[in-house]
């Protein structure tokens, strides 16, 4: 672990979306100068967003669509689980029933991270066997269900006992992971839920030790109406402890863990803040995803095309394999990449830039406003599903463009 000397104003522009688009369009422009491990062909920029919005009118006809969240995951298969969580949670009055969502969603994201192409999820009420994002939603749903991550096992809720107790073992049985149908980052994924036990004990902002807790303090800070942007800064500010091995500021004489943000050896020095790329993948997936029961819970939010594209594999193979970036030396495809390499972080900006690029152009397409259609929208109905449909076309296994050593934290 790494640490750099920032401001308080620096680690706050860190933390925020605008820092995030500022640095994609630094990498972007690094990119256009010839540096870098991609060059850019403008001329694939219009055919990406004609596939994207073809797959939005043929997924959502009527452009009736959700953001982009975990919720769609548990929806896996055309069955509603939430709706049978609702009928488990009965007469519950509706922020406690959000605060039960959120424990479910934040420990669902966490365990979201690229599955690998060997590992698949049966499920025995249906029958149905789902893979990757899906197969872990509905895996995680299930495991939320048993209540391993809750110290009274007969409650439906996560709180700090139980995430501290969550082991690989409990993981591998609710996974049905075997030499047979192995999972990538077991151990990265427990770690997470461990770090999420440790950090509710912040009780500013997840009181009483729970993670759907966080939402009492999105009120107490905000009211009933709250930006998505706070959203994303408390999950930072809350959980911020969690990441493993990442870059840590320190800054009036405290530690802060910053989490998906990386060091790129061009863009400055080692300690200059211009070299720091942050990204947020997780967290702003997070951010997403806990919309729908503070909506439902009878919270206004605001502001949600303020988050940015997410960073990951499918928005970024649909980048790469509508040739709109090219790798320069095409043998980089065939070989493996860290997290922290600057290939990965350039290819993880560019696709934040992009995404608001394309996604502007979707909206005026659909004749949309951002706030009507914010990119929230434009990930569910299209990037990522775009992405998914041509890795698919281009490889039969549907892995992604660019082979990346995962520990189960980033994607």
């Amino acid at each position: 672990m790494s640490e750099v000397e920032l401001s308080t104003q620096q680690i706050d522009e860190i933390l925020s979306p605008a820092r995030i688009r500022q640095q994609a369009t630094a990498v972007f422009n690094y990119t256009e100068k010839g540096l870098g491990f991609f060059e850019i062909s403008e001329a694939q920029f219009r055919p990406t967003v004609d596939f994207v919005i073809k797959v939005i009118r043929q997924k959502y006809p009527s452009l009736e669509i959700p953001f982009h969240s975990r919720w769609g995951h548990f929806r896996a298969g055309e069955i509603d689980r939430p709706k049978k969580l609702k009928a488990l949670l009965g007469e519950l009055d509706p922020m406690e029933r959000a605060r039960t969502e959120l424990d479910l969603v934040i420990t669902s994201v966490l365990l979201d991270a690229g599955a690998g192409a060997g590992w698949s999820y049966q499920e025995e009420s249906t029958g149905q066997k789902f893979d990757r994002s899906e197969g872990l939603g509905v895996a995680s749903f299930h495991m939320f269900l048993s209540g391993v991550m809750s110290d009274d096992r007969e409650s439906l809720r996560a709180d700090v006992d139980g995430l501290k107790k969550t082991t690989a073992r409990d993981l591998k049985k609710y996974f049905q992971v075997s030499d047979a149908n192995p999972l990538v980052g077991i151990e990265g994924r427990v770690a997470l839920l461990n770090g999420l036990g440790r950090a509710v004990e912040n009780q500013k902002i997840f009181k009483d030790g729970r993670p759907g807790n966080i939402i009492d303090y999105l009120v107490s800070e905000n009211g009933k109406t709250v930006p998505a942007p706070a959203i994303l800064r408390a999950v930072l500010d809350g959980l911020g402890v969690i990441w493993p091995g990442r870059l840590v500021a320190k800054a009036s004489k405290k530690t802060i863990n910053l989490g998906d943000v990386w060091r790129h050896s061009k863009l400055g020095g080692k300690d200059e803040f211009a070299s720091l790329v942050p990204l947020h993948k997780l967290s702003q997936w997070m951010s997403y995803s806990l919309i729908e029961p503070m909506v439902e819970a009878g919270l206004k939010v605001t502001n949600v095309q303020g988050l940015t594209g997410l960073a990951e594999y499918r928005n970024g193979g649909l980048l790469i394999d509508m040739d709109l970036i090219r790798m320069k030396d095409p043998s980089n495809l065939k070989k493996e990449w860290r997290p922290d390499s600057d290939l990965v972080i350039e290819w993880r900006a560019l696709t934040v830039y992009f995404l608001d690029r394309v996604g502007a152009e979707v909206q005026k397409a659909l004749g949309k406003t951002p706030e009507e259609f914010p990119l929230a929208k434009v990930l569910e109905g299209g990037t990522w599903w775009a992405g998914r449909y041509i890795a698919k076309e281009k490889r039969a296994s549907a892995d992604p463009p660019l082979r990346i050593v995962s520990d189960g934290t980033v994607f």
